[in-house]
């Protein structure tokens, strides 16, 4: 059996990780700073996370250089694998990414957009960079709909049926997140993201909702994802990558030893 991914994810916004709660906006004023990104991914490096996403909610030109800033001094010092996000909208994206020291490339609205980007980038960078991000909202019961632009503007697609589409073209992984749960610590929704995971043979991360070392639990074994992403949890250092992996190594859940990345 796999071993189960635990996954640090930090927002960057204008060169600083922020929090907020079912996705805030930084235009008004809705997110909390948190500290140097660099600094947290050398946190989540000790501690033993698996991966590590950086998510540039800035998209303007000064913040593409920013992250990339961000990518290559986290390259430098960090041994687990980097996931990029956020504003990435062409080929060139990806690559300005990879080439900054990004090992998987994650998209959303780009994706939602023009769906040929995710066969172009699987067909160039190979599947195993292609990362879809799918902000799913419950519409209605057993419903999901996919979301963009931070999670505000309704598309009309349902979310299982996009997340099936996006793998048939080349994605290597979803990462599933729940705007109903976003910062909420209340727990992951565990009926959509087993739905997926039954239905695609892609990996699916688990985001939205991480509070307490439980729901971590929850979401791989009921929910049957094989990764979980969180944020609040971590940020605040309520719990560590190191207590997340002990817990579910106790439950009989498969993870990489905590040491791997010292």
């Amino acid at each position: 059996m796999l071993a189960r991914r635990v996954i640090p994810c930090l927002d960057v916004h204008d060169g600083q990780v922020t929090r907020g709660v079912q996705f805030g906006r930084a235009e008004a004023g809705e997110l909390k700073n948190v500290g140097d990104p660099v600094e947290l991914a050398l946190r989540y490096n000790e501690q033993g996370a698996d991966e590590m996403v950086f998510f540039d909610i800035t998209a303007s030109a000064h913040g593409r250089d920013t992250m990339i800033d961000v990518i290559e001094r986290a390259a430098d010092q960090c041994f687990m694998p980097l996931t990029v996000g956020g504003g990435i909208r062409s080929l060139e994206d990806m690559y300005l990414m990879l080439r900054a020291g990004a090992d998987k490339i994650s998209i959303n609205s780009s994706a939602l957009k023009d769906p040929g980007l995710i066969k172009a980038g699987a067909e160039k960078f190979g599947s195993q960079c292609i990362v879809v991000s799918i902000d799913a909202k419950q519409i209605a019961p057993g419903q999901w709909g996919v979301f963009s632009h931070g999670g505000r503007k309704p598309t009309g697609l349902d979310a299982i049926e996009w997340a099936e589409k996006a793998v048939s073209l080349g994605a290597g992984e979803i990462v599933l997140n729940s705007i109903d749960a976003d910062g909420t610590k209340a727990g992951f929704d565990l009926e959509i993201t087993r739905k997926i995971s039954e239905l695609v043979e892609a990996p699916i991360v688990a985001s939205g909702g991480a509070g307490s070392l439980e729901h971590m639990a929850e979401a791989l074994d009921q929910g049957k994802a094989d990764a979980v992403l969180a944020a609040s949890i971590f940020h605040f250092q309520e719990f560590t990558v190191g207590d997340v992996k002990e817990y579910l190594a106790e439950r009989g859940i498969p993870v990489r030893p905590v040491m791997a990345n010292l």
